[in-house]
């Protein structure tokens, strides 16, 4: 589990182009800390079922394709951004979005050979045939929306050569609401497509929805994050994972520590790299403004901490 390098080409071409990396890339909140996504490249087939409080989250696999992966959520929060940036740009958003694969695997950082387009379908097929049913923004705890990850998605390819000229998908209305509602987004470091190990990626992704820029971070016991990922291993194996996110100190934006409460369980805590001492070598200088933190390319104004998980920090629930 660490950070892969960049792959060739992946440099900033000119300051002054509008491109993908000058642009906030934005992931969609709930997704963000629950047990969504399988952790593990080795195809899953065991559902998700979480129940903590009145929050449930249901995930079924289908046994040709296998589950939908973290690495898999990458297509979607490229579409979140897509998005995003379309309303930022005063255009009319839409849940079918076209695109050609080359552009989007330099955009999540990935390399764009044979094998690269291949997984990209094959990503898109664990998305289109995993099924959700949640209560998360249902309204009620007894309401249920159940949906795939993308309702379809199709390929142009040239019939001589077999070159793929161009993608669709439509993402289902449930996620489609909650990237174009009022705070159902948030920023995330482009790094993260960097990362390779799945708790990496899921434990960033808690790291930016709840401790957000708070000076001291949020922290969760161990156990807590366990019930949370989904993950189908054992606890002291989860833990043991943790442990060496925790040692390598990979995560974008965030450092990350371990200790005891008072009733001795371990706690995972996670900083801001902006709050620490600046003698610390785990410290970093806040980002420039004017890239990927700002409300989109069109704005000049420095995007403002998101309320409610950044209000308070404190050891997080369910």
């Amino acid at each position: 589990m660490t950070k892969r390098q960049p792959p060739k080409g992946d440099t900033q071409p000119d300051l002054f182009v509008a491109a993908f990396a000058d642009i906030p890339i934005r992931d969609q909140k709930d997704t963000m800390e629950r047990p969504f996504f399988s952790l593990a490249k080795k195809p899953r087939t065991a559902p998700i079922e979480y129940q903590v409080g009145n929050v449930s989250v249901e995930v079924t696999a289908n046994p040709k394709f296998g589950m939908a992966t973290i690495w898999d959520a990458d297509i979607l929060i490229w579409a979140c951004t897509q998005v995003t940036e379309a309303i930022d740009r005063k255009k009319e958003p839409k849940r079918t979005i076209q695109f050609h694969p080359h552009n989007f695997l330099k955009a999540v950082r990935r390399g764009s050979s044979g094998k690269d387009y291949a997984r990209l379908r094959a990503a898109l097929d664990r998305l289109t045939h995993t099924a959700v049913r949640t209560n998360i923004r249902a309204g009620d705890k007894k309401k249920f929306s159940s949906f795939h990850w993308l309702e379809s998605w199709t390929e142009l390819t040239n019939e001589k050569t077999g070159e793929p000229l161009g993608m669709t998908m439509t993402l289902p209305d449930w996620l489609y609401q909650g990237v174009i509602g009022k705070g159902g987004v948030l920023t995330i470091h482009e790094d993260y497509f960097l990362l390779t190990g799945g708790i990496e990626r899921w434990l960033y992704r808690v790291a930016r929805k709840h401790a957000g820029r708070q000076p001291h971070g949020w922290a969760f016991t161990m156990r807590q994050l366990h019930e949370k990922s989904g993950s189908l291993a054992r606890l002291s194996d989860f833990a043991l994972d943790v442990r060496k996110v925790v040692e390598q100190d990979t995560l974008p934006e965030y450092a990350s520590l371990l200790r005891k409460n008072a009733e001795s369980e371990e706690v995972v805590q996670f900083i801001p790299r902006t709050s620490l001492a600046v003698d610390d070598p785990r410290a970093e200088w806040p980002r420039f403004p004017g890239r990927r933190l700002t409300s989109g390319i069109s704005s000049p104004t420095f995007r403002p901490a998101e309320p409610a998980e950044e209000e308070a920090a404190g050891v997080g629930g369910g």
